[in-house]
């Protein structure tokens, strides 16, 4: 017996019909399976199903079907995932069925070299924490190093190159002003790490660090795929890591060092990179004591000379162009494309008074 009210929709009526067979007994063995990327052409059923109720809203569209001894749940969601649970009259039918539903479903693999695959987090109020897959272009990093001033160049020609045998810390910062192309590096280090290297981006970090529940579903993954390590990309995290974290982020900044080196993180390979804009004097000293970081890298702005010759390099048409201060990636792209102008960032800066 099942309650309904007017807070259920449709869809809510199939998940619940769908287990009525498994309910009674008469079919008591099921099996079921969650897909992050489904073709559009797939239909997610076996052959000969007889369809029994349809239902479509704004987050999905759910289907119940059945067959001889068998029954089949389809939710298909708007972000390309889907879920496919299976009752059958015994285990070995269920499992059949569900591998005829899920076979071929889905897409096949991006050619595209500088294509890479990332994982989204984020937690919803309808269908709690949620994680959805997508491709995302990616060069690779001997097509973008010369983005990168000769400071910061090695040091990150150096993170490109390392494999799992080189892991000796959980915890990557890449530190430095806003625009210059931190996040583009993450998108090209997934790229390049991708051979044993799953990247996902957590949307909502102040969630996760915050709630429990969702650091854990977060932190186990797939149990059944645990031959890659994951890279946890969690982007601007200033609150988070900042020397005043522990006093203004609660339980959140241990429990993300608890992952890097404590016992959460224990049996798991897991790797957290995180953007900051602060630096690196600012950051808490537990993040960023020996032993901790697989790397600290400062991203830094061009030094004038370097910046005049990167446009020199790229065709800006500044060919004698002289700089008063460093700039960003940034703001080298806005000269090369004509959205700034030269003479307005070579301006030394006005005298400021003495004001107390």
């Amino acid at each position: 017996m099942i309650n309904v009210d007017d807070t259920d929709s449709p869809a809510d009526m199939i998940d619940a019909l769908s287990l009525a067979a498994f309910t009674a007994g008469s079919q008591p063995h099921a099996n079921e399976t969650q897909l992050d990327e489904v073709r559009a052409d797939a239909s997610l059923l076996p052959p000969g199903t007889v369809i029994a109720r349809t239902a479509r809203d704004q987050w999905r569209e759910a289907l119940l079907g059945c067959g001889p001894g068998w029954t089949i749940r389809v939710s298909r969601w708007r972000d390309g995932r889907a879920d496919v649970s299976v009752t059958a009259e015994t285990a070995e039918l269920a499992k059949e069925v569900l591998q005829l539903a899920t076979k071929d479903a889905a897409p096949p693999p991006e050619p595209d070299v500088d294509v890479v695959s990332v994982g989204f987090w984020h937690r919803s109020a309808r269908r709690g924490f949620v994680r959805s897959t997508r491709q995302m272009a990616a060069e690779p990093w001997a097509a973008i190093q010369a983005n990168y001033p000769a400071a910061a160049r090695q040091g990150l020609a150096d993170l490109v190159t390392v494999t799992a045998s080189d892991i000796n810390g959980r915890l990557l910062l890449l530190h430095g002003a806003p625009g210059t192309g931190k996040t583009t590096m993450l998108r090209t280090l997934a790229r390049e790490w991708r051979a044993w290297c799953q990247a996902d981006c957590v949307l909502d970090a102040e969630n996760l660090f915050e709630d429990p529940g969702y650091l854990m579903d977060v932190v186990l993954g797939d149990e059944e795929d645990d031959s890659r390590w994951r890279l946890l990309l969690l982007e601007d995290c200033d609150e988070l890591i900042r020397s005043q974290a522990k006093q203004l982020a609660g339980q959140a900044l241990s429990r993300l060092l608890n992952l890097t080196d404590g016992m959460l993180g224990m049996g798991r390979k897991v790797l957290i990179a995180i953007t900051t804009n602060e630096d690196l004097h600012r950051l808490h000293p537990a993040v960023i004591r020996p032993g901790r970081c697989l790397a600290q890298l400062e991203v830094g702005p061009f030094p004038p000379a370097e910046a005049a010759q990167w446009l020199r390099d790229y065709g800006a048409g500044n060919h004698n162009v002289a700089f008063a201060a460093p700039l960003t990636l940034a703001e080298l792209y806005a000269l090369r494309s004509g959205r700034k102008d030269a003479a307005d960032i070579c301006r030394a800066p006005e005298a400021v008074g003495q004001y107390l």
